[in-house]
């Protein structure tokens, strides 16, 4: 028994030196003396050793699965630090990313997931439930209200389109797409001084214009409020257009005829009438209104337009206007009236008649002023060169009717002829196809008598 108990001692003596080594601490601790008294006290030190011994080896093992990869050796990671890793606990891995690219932060998601419709969370703090499509929201587009410089820039070309194919309609779609707001009677505005400046068609057509968008853009309102302005700025519009006051006053007319405006504005605006100029335009406005059945006659306030007119009409026109040429010498206004006609396409009418007058005076005075306006007007490119060799052809088509009022019709033609030549604005080629007249004379006795018709150039 004594041999096990030294045998057990010698056994702890080991464990104790192997512990020793390990942990730096004695084997054996003082204690009694004796035999019985140390082998006592070396079984409670092996005991205490062994206790010792298990709790370390529990605490290495439980470490060693927290090494990193690549086997025991390597580097133990703080507790804190394991707590937070996202790597596998027992230090595999397939190599493949989370969710196949779909999941955690910073990915950019699983492939072709932006083609597909994603359900919205309404917990979402993005979430936004405008963005549903689900027939409860009516999405509408804002035009920002535009300023006076603005509108101004926008309605002149709409005007000045108008003016020239006479479409009311799309003028008024044009029109409406801007968002004037409260300045829409800056629109009548605007036409009315454009219209100033132009044609007495066009201000027909701007009345029209006026009426068209009536109840559509504008109100009464805005139409009277257009005219107050316009009152107001007489004295500047006077500057570009000296009858602009008349002007006025036919457009306050023509708009109270059209019902856009009511009778009784007239003394609203009389109230507020400063200048001359702007109470001559209202009086001009109530003297059209006062004539008999003026209402009726206001539709043709601005007369009636070139091509509607009757030929004859016309006519008469441009044979008093050269007529009043003749007498005043004035080429400028002369100019002025075959305009207001406006009618391009019947500038060979002035043409036939000045070379017909030309043919009935048989003096040189005739000759140079009409050679004098027609080559005004074809530097002008008033009357084109097409318009002036039609009225000439005209005449050399009518010259044998001619000629039995006017005998000397073809000496008077050909001298004219020429002088336009030498002017510069007849052609070549309308010189060659000037008609002459032939004439019959008894020829030499050696003819035996006969008479020849001979034609002279």
């Amino acid at each position: 028994m004594m041999e096990d108990e030294v045998a057990n001692g010698s056994d702890c003596e080991q464990l104790a030196e192997e512990g020793g080594d390990q942990n730096g601490e004695a084997a054996a601790s003082p204690g009694r003396k004796g035999v019985n008294g140390e082998a006592v006290a070396a079984a409670g030190g092996a005991q205490a050793l062994a206790d010792r011994i298990k709790i370390k080896g529990k605490r290495n093992v439980r470490s060693l699965t927290k090494e990193a990869p690549g086997g025991p050796g390597g580097v133990v990671h703080p507790v804190r630090k394991w707590k937070n890793s996202r790597r596998s606990r027992s230090g595999f891995s397939r190599g493949v990313p989370k969710k196949g690219g779909a999941g955690g932060k910073g990915v950019w998601g699983q492939l072709g997931s932006e083609l597909q419709e994603v359900d919205e969370d309404m917990n979402d703090p993005n979430y936004d439930s405008d963005s549903l499509d689900n027939g409860d929201i009516e999405l509408k587009s804002v035009i920002p209200q535009v300023s006076e410089e603005q509108l101004q820039k926008l309605v002149e070309p709409i005007i000045l389109e108008y003016f020239e194919n006479g479409d009311a309609y799309e003028a008024c779609l044009a029109l409406d797409e801007i968002n004037s707001g409260s300045k829409r009677f800056m629109i009548v505005q605007f036409a009315i001084e454009m219209a100033m400046d132009h044609k007495p068609s066009h201000r027909e057509m701007t009345s029209v214009l006026i009426s068209d968008l009536y109840g559509r853009i504008l109100s009464q309102r805005d139409i009277g409020k257009a005219f107050d302005a316009l009152i107001k700025n007489l004295p500047d519009l006077i500057l570009d257009t000296p009858e602009a006051h008349i002007v006025l006053g036919n457009f306050l007319a023509r708009a109270i005829a059209d019902d856009c405006i009511p009778p009784k504005f007239i003394e609203t605006l009389k109230e507020k009438a400063e200048t001359d100029n702007a109470k001559q335009a209202l009086s001009r406005a109530e003297t059209l209104l006062s004539i008999k059945h003026g209402l009726v006659r206001l539709d043709n306030v601005w007369g009636v337009g070139g091509g509607l007119r009757p030929v004859k009409y016309l006519i008469r026109k441009m044979i008093l206007l050269l007529q009043e040429y003749l007498s005043s010498g004035d080429l400028q206004e002369a100019t002025r009236c075959l305009q207001d006609l406006e009618v391009p396409h019947f500038h060979h009418e002035l043409v036939y008649e000045a070379v017909v007058m030309v043919l009935e005076a048989i003096n040189h005075h005739t000759d140079e002023a009409m050679c004098k306006l027609l080559k005004s007007l074809s530097n002008a490119i008033i009357i084109t060169e097409d318009m002036m060799e039609r009225g000439f052809l005209r005449v050399y088509e009518d010259m044998p009717d001619i000629c039995l009022d006017v005998p000397l019709a073809y000496t008077v033609l050909e001298r004219f002829v020429e002088r336009c030549h030498k002017a510069g604005f007849l052609s070549d080629d309308l010189l060659k196809k000037m008609p002459t007249r032939g004439r019959k004379r008894f020829v030499s006795e050696g003819d035996g008598g006969r008479v020849k018709d001979h034609n002279f150039h």
